[in-house]
């Protein structure tokens, strides 16, 4: 099988299993216990939040261990609005934001919060300016920093300067940048960053909001007086030992991967653009994450194409979604105003460190083949 489909989760670092397997054999006492064995793992717990700081260009303090990249978006983005009450019932975030953060303002809703979205470019690149037209008792704004489905990456600091002016908190979805390009949190002007490992040869299950000093948060997960008081329960440690190992990995090989690793989706993409001439890359003219190629192959329905592609051993995603026999848009490419013909037929390649000049080479042929079977179906959309 050829793996192209890292944006969804990429494979555990070897020296990342070695060290979870050594922490859940070793430490297992809790870290929150004043014993000697509680302070053992105290300590490796603590020598994670280092390396996680160190990876965003945040300090120690701020880190927040959450169990991935949904709870990381809640905590901030409901958390900052419920500690913002008083000023305020109104959130804003991006069109193209993840379900995540969707999902977020949906919770706020059911509470009487009101929301906004800001549009796109036909790039997929958030507008700067839609911020100045936010109303009046808007209190946080959502921005992520690369997509995740075309992985283009988002102007947040000019956003978050402009949110600032106003007096809005900015939280920041970093979860697929992280791991794919430098990440500095203090550059970004946020509030909030959420990262998550399983994204950059981590584990599934451990993820960190950087929380900035003097930036309003009410926990969510309550009762106990874990990570500073800011998210109840005991920490998953073998995780975040594994997390902050993936963290110390990815930054000192983040300049030279990138570079391979953007090599082979050009050679990808225009392997696609030579045998198919009407593939459409979305986003192409967008800076975009080294590692992400979303494809569009007209009359191809995409779930059509995800089974052709698994049968002959290419592993990719979809962002349509299908349901009773129809394919409905992905809710990104309708941000940016790509036509129903080709949202539904997008697919989303995505490379990772462990992806092979070879397999690029092999995975090729493959997908232009079963390009040809899914439009042989005749079945449309």
């Amino acid at each position: 099988m050829i793996y192209l489909d890292h944006n969804a989760s990429t494979p555990v670092r070897p020296e990342v299993a070695d060290a979870m397997d050594a922490a859940l054999r070793t430490l297992s006492a809790n870290p929150s216990s004043a014993h000697r064995e509680g302070q053992r793992v105290r300590a490796a717990v603590e020598r994670a939040r280092a390396q996680v700081a160190r990876f965003v260009h945040a300090r120690e303090a701020e880190v927040v261990f959450v169990s991935g990249g949904t709870e990381g978006d809640h905590l901030a983005v409901v958390g900052t609005a419920l500690a913002r009450r008083d000023a305020g019932q109104h959130v804003a975030y991006a069109a193209v934001e993840h379900h995540a953060v969707h999902g977020a303002a949906a919770l706020l809703h059911e509470f009487g919060w009101t929301h906004s979205e800001l549009p796109c470019d036909a790039d997929g690149r958030t507008i700067a300016a839609s911020v100045d037209d936010l109303p009046a008792g808007t209190t946080v704004l959502s921005v992520m920093l690369a997509n995740n489905e075309t992985g283009v990456l988002q102007p947040v600091a000019e956003l978050a300067a402009r949110a600032r002016a106003r007096g809005i908190r900015v939280h920041c979805d970093a979860v697929q940048a992280a791991g794919k390009v430098p990440v500095d949190v203090t550059a970004l002007g946020v509030d909030h960053l959420v990262l998550s490992g399983h994204k950059f040869g981590g584990p599934k299950g451990a993820a960190a909001l950087i929380a900035r000093a003097g930036a309003p948060l009410s926990p969510l997960a309550r009762g106990s007086a874990h990570e500073s008081g800011r998210r109840g329960g005991t920490e998953n440690v073998a995780g975040i030992v594994g997390l902050g190992l993936a963290c110390e990995l990815a930054a000192a090989e983040l300049a030279s991967q990138g570079a391979r690793i953007g090599a082979l989706r050009e050679r990808f993409e225009a392997g696609l653009r030579a045998a198919i001439p009407d593939c459409v890359v979305n986003g192409a003219a967008a800076e975009r994450l080294p590692n992400t190629s979303n494809v569009s192959f007209p009359g191809a329905r995409a779930d059509h194409l995800l089974l052709a592609l698994d049968a002959r051993g290419v592993m990719a995603s979809a962002g349509a979604a299908c349901a009773s026999g129809a394919v409905e848009p992905s809710p990104v490419l309708a941000a940016m105003g790509v036509s129903r013909e080709l949202a539904i037929s997008a697919l989303r390649f995505s490379l990772g460190a462990s992806t092979t000049a070879d397999e690029i080479e092999q995975a090729l042929p493959l997908v232009i083949a079963a390009v040809g079977a899914a439009r042989g179906t005749g079945v449309r959309a």
